[in-house]
């Protein structure tokens, strides 16, 4: 008999090395990916802010990952509740 629901090193390795995978590229596709519009090198070059200590703020691209992260979000939610009310289930 097991305490707990993990079962070895199997399961571990199975849940944390895609997790890790995942965000070392959600990380790289944050740095790197946006949609290129005719601005986008300006706009990553202009500071429209400055505050104390040398922080700079500018009005970079959104992107692309975040834009497929929040799609996919709303894609899986409204598909996780068609698929509740059209089988039934009871949460």
């Amino acid at each position: 008999m097991r305490y707990f629901e993990l079962l070895g090193i199997q399961h571990f390795v199975m849940y944390f090395f895609p997790a890790i995978a995942f965000i070392a590229l959600f990380i790289i596709g944050l740095g790197f990916y946006h949609f290129h519009h005719k601005d986008s090198q300006e706009r990553k070059t202009r500071i429209i802010e400055q505050y104390p200590g040398g922080i700079e703020g500018r009005n970079a691209p959104f992107p692309l990952v975040l834009y497929l992260t929040i799609v996919g979000t709303i894609i899986w939610v409204l598909a996780y509740i068609m698929l509740i009310g059209v089988l039934g289930v009871k949460i």
